[in-house]
């Protein structure tokens, strides 16, 4: 009676995952390895054409460089204050640093940090933290209007002139 040695698992182990990753299964029906089935290449694609849109972007002209807007909310009875103006006041400087933290995500990103614990199979802890970081120079405001009884409504924008000496000067760095 032979025994199989350890060496040959390995190697019959090996040869059948390449043979999976090769094509074995195309034809499989209900198989993610259909013929059919183009998820990967639409997946690649639609990142790559997110590249190319981004290197638009840094390579485009004063033309083509969109005016960017940002919107921010805030609520009046949550701020702290001693009287209901000075609420409405920090309202309204709440909901224009919500409208600067959205203006800064779409100039430079937003970074996602996430960490999840797996014991036994079973999600433990899910947790996420989202960073921006970034400069906002030359944003206007273009209004200020209380949206209902308790909320303001603050609306930003950063013009062409003002995106293209940011983008130039991102260029540099």
């Amino acid at each position: 009676m032979s025994l199989i040695k350890p060496k040959t698992i390995v190697v019959g182990t090996t040869i059948s995952m390449l043979l999976l990753g090769t094509g074995c299964l195309q034809n499989v029906p209900g198989s993610y390895f259909s013929v059919n089935n183009n998820y990967n290449a639409k997946q690649v694609k639609s990142e790559s054409d997110g590249i190319v849109a981004l290197k638009e972007v840094f390579d485009s002209s004063v033309e083509k460089i969109p005016t960017l807007s940002a919107v921010g909310y805030a609520v009046v009875s949550s701020q702290p204050g001693r009287t209901d103006a000075q609420k409405r006041l920090m309202a309204i400087r709440s909901a224009r640093m919500a409208a600067m933290r959205e203006l800064a995500e779409q100039i430079h990103g937003i970074k996602v940090d996430s960490n999840t614990t797996v014991i036994d199979l079973m999600v433990q802890n899910d947790t996420f933290r989202a960073v921006v970081k970034g400069v906002i120079r030359g944003a206007k405001t273009v209004r200020i209007n209380p949206t209902g009884d308790d909320t303001y409504e603050t609306v930003l924008e950063i013009d062409k002139d003002m995106m293209l000496m940011m983008l130039r000067s991102a260029r540099r760095t």
